[in-house]
């Protein structure tokens, strides 16, 4: 369960329908009934926040959200999105980081979801974390 005022539009979470269970973005918040309208793809529909499930933060995910990977020559990687930087401390390893933008710095010190993330971003850029592409700028 996700609680109902840690959602903004545009985040991804798990939408589960009688058992069907579903990757999709929030798409609208309905504050008097504390529903959430999630779009999975096949179909828009208002969901309980006991129906939905926090994603976690991992490589595919990033990826998918058009993130840039890079190696460090210390073993920690970087994920980039324009001027957006996370750092992570091993492979697969996302129990802690360092996200950054431009002159702010945020030390994530436990495992955080996916739309906790996104939440981070949109604090940060004031843009929404999604599919779209950016230039990379080095930092």
């Amino acid at each position: 369960m996700i609680k109902y005022q840690e959602l903004k539009i545009g985040d991804f979470v798990m939408a589960d329908n009688d058992g069907d269970s579903r990757r999709g973005e929030v798409t609208r918040l309905n504050g008097n009934e504390k529903q959430v309208e999630v779009d999975t793809g096949a179909q828009c529909f208002w969901y309980e926040t006991s129906q939905l499930s926090p994603l976690p933060v991992t490589e595919e995910e990033l990826l998918t959200l058009k993130f840039n990977k890079h190696v460090n020559e210390d073993g920690t990687l970087k994920y980039m999105k324009g001027a957006f930087r996370m750092l992570v401390p091993k492979e697969g390893d996302f129990s802690r980081m360092q996200i950054w933008y431009r002159d702010e710095t945020r030390n994530i010190a436990a495992p955080i979801s996916l739309h906790t993330l996104q939440n981070h971003y949109y604090d940060l850029t004031k843009m929404y974390l999604n599919d779209e592409n950016f230039d990379t700028v080095n930092a």
